[in-house]
């Protein structure tokens, strides 16, 4: 894997795959495309980006939501970055195709090929948008940068299901399991990820009631051996859900199963205030990794240039740390966006009374400046 540092060699080229997409998503890539060439020239490395269709726009050219050709050129990418995807449910001609050919069904298959088990969501309070967030002042004050990492491929949702009629009632079936390697793999992603932040680690689980959860500790403590610079610690997910609106400063990496991680990730987000800064991503067992703001295409401003790219363009930032190891450039993007609050510019949906607004393509640029 390429390396950041003295032994990088200049000018490399970064095999990019965009996934412009529907709604905004176009805005916002191009925006984090911007960013990352300006990144590129004070880091010595060459975005080299193709685009491909999917979603509603691979619906309107393809008739299916994502093609065969389209994973082909991802897979052959070293990493994939992705705008939004879908339109509006209810009045879009999208949305009267079967499931399995509306626009989200092209993340869905695009996430299976290319075995994205690991997703990453960073809850990170801004001091500058600090207003925003629902929790008390005093808890606020002290800031939080929280990465949830959901195992994305395995319990609940996807073990054996079914519903029965058992002497004229109604009984429905769900079966959570995991093996030790699926639980192995995230834990060594969630160990490894935490090396580049604050060295410590919550593994949460209900290891008090569920096998699952029983066996998820066991192994979590047999990877939390070949890491000890990290602080492991275990936390039950109704505490975990309690600690995270009375204390989130105290979080660094939570490391928790897939269902758990659907409902906490969107509990961190809430409390940072604003989904519209909000980055992800999506890692398989090598460094490669789909990234993507956690916001949806929002079709009723499409093509207005009032857009929020900054959840983009730090899913960008992600993509540099996590699957090219360029930390610098990732803390310059990162620094750039602070810089940007902290000069006093705003998009519409972080807007305050006395600041600048800017449009998408605006602030996409002021934050290039400022690499």
């Amino acid at each position: 894997m390429r390396k950041s540092g003295a032994g990088m060699r200049k000018n490399m080229n970064l095999k990019i795959t965009c996934i412009p997409g529907d709604g905004i998503g176009p805005e916002i890539i191009a925006e984090a495309k911007k960013v990352l060439v300006k990144a590129g020239e004070k880091f010595g490395f060459v975005p080299d980006f193709t685009d491909i269709l999917m979603g509603g726009a691979s619906i309107d050219v393809h008739g299916i939501p994502l093609t065969d050709e389209a994973i082909d050129t991802a897979k052959s990418a070293d990493a994939v970055l992705m705008g939004s995807i879908g339109g509006n449910t209810s009045t879009s001609p999208w949305y009267k195709l079967p499931p399995e050919k509306r626009p989200e069904a092209g993340l869905l298959k695009i996430r299976k090929a290319l075995n994205l088990f690991a997703n990453l969501r960073p809850a990170l309070l801004y001091k500058e948008l600090a207003s925003a967030c629902p929790l008390k002042e005093e808890i606020s004050a002290a800031g939080f940068d929280i990465m949830i990492m959901r195992e994305l491929t395995g319990g609940l949702y996807f073990g054996e299901r079914k519903t029965v009629e058992e002497n004229g009632v109604r009984k429905a079936i769900d079966t959570l399991t995991y093996d030790e390697n699926e639980i192995r793999r995230i834990a060594i992603k969630g160990f490894d990820i935490a090396m580049k932040r604050k060295k410590k680690v919550t593994s949460v689980d209900k290891a008090n009631v569920l096998d699952s959860s029983r066996l998820w500790r066991a192994v979590v403590e047999e990877v939390a051996k070949d890491y000890p610079e990290v602080t492991l610690e275990h936390m039950l997910v109704d505490n975990c859900a309690m600690q995270l609106v009375k204390d989130p400063s105290q979080f660094d990496v939570i490391l928790t199963e897939n269902m758990f991680g659907d409902i906490l990730s969107d509990e961190a987000s809430m409390v940072t205030g604003s989904i519209g800064m909000l980055a992800s991503a999506s890692l398989n067992d090598t460094r490669f990794g789909l990234y993507e703001p956690s916001h949806g295409s929002a079709p009723d401003i499409a093509g207005m240039d009032v857009a929020n790219p900054i959840a983009t363009i730090l899913s960008a930032a992600m993509m540099l740390r996590y699957s090219f190891d360029l930390d610098a450039a990732a803390d310059a993007v990162e620094e750039a966006v602070k810089k940007v609050l902290a000069d006093g510019f705003r998009t519409g949906d972080i807007m305050s009374e006395g600041l600048k607004q800017v449009g998408c393509s605006e602030m996409g640029s002021l934050i290039a400046e400022r690499i």
